[in-house]
């Protein structure tokens, strides 16, 4: 029975650290495809000719994604290449990016500030995005070698909600939105908990 466990165990941990570095290779990719189209944006011109570049350049994504997908239509083994590629990256990525200690989670910001801080990277908008937040924080010496990813499941393991999609800068892409960090309206009714909580 304990060897079951064991091994049992052995294979849930492989499972998490793949789903992890999914997760990181992913995003990794998508911020990576998201500048990349962004960039071909001109700022010499204005209106429909200053968005040709990124429309071309999505253009160009989409073909290249069509290429590949009949070329594995044409040779289905080749599949295999790629989820053995994506395997590995994914592998790699996990133990780049550890998941954060629970302590750490729980000491390493005051959640009050943490979410003062994010308002004040929104300025006058109603949202920021994640990878702008952890820019920030390793201009100050922190979070150096974390990821996007990280900050995500930090913020979601204290109670801010993560949006997959914030369009900020004309940009839509994961972050954080000012309506979850402020406080509910007094004059909106509150849901209130059948018991207190016990939790520490």
């Amino acid at each position: 029975m304990k060897r079951r466990l064991a091994w049992w165990a052995a294979r849930v941990g492989i499972a998490d650290r793949i789903a992890r570095g999914s997760a990181v290779v992913w995003e990794r990719r998508a911020d990576a495809i998201a500048a990349w189209v962004k960039a071909g944006r001109r700022d010499d011109l204005t209106g429909w000719r200053a968005a040709l570049g990124p429309i071309m350049r999505i253009a160009l994504l989409g073909l290249l994604a069509y290429a590949v997908w009949a070329v594995v239509r044409a040779l289905p083994w080749l599949m295999w290449l790629l989820t053995g590629w994506w395997l590995r990256a994914a592998w790699k990525a996990s133990r780049e990016a550890p998941a954060a200690a629970p302590e750490e989670l729980a000491h390493d910001r005051d959640i009050a500030v943490l979410r003062q801080l994010l308002i004040d990277l929104m300025g006058s908008g109603y949202g920021v995005h994640l990878r702008t937040v952890l820019a920030h924080l390793q201009e100050h010496g922190q979070w150096e070698g974390r990821t996007v990813s990280d900050l995500r499941v930090h913020l979601e393991r204290v109670g801010i909600p993560v949006h997959p999609k914030v369009k900020v800068g004309g940009t839509p892409t994961r972050g954080v939105r000012r309506e979850d960090l402020l406080p509910p309206s007094p004059a909106e009714p509150q849901e209130t908990s059948p018991a207190p909580s016990t939790a520490a």
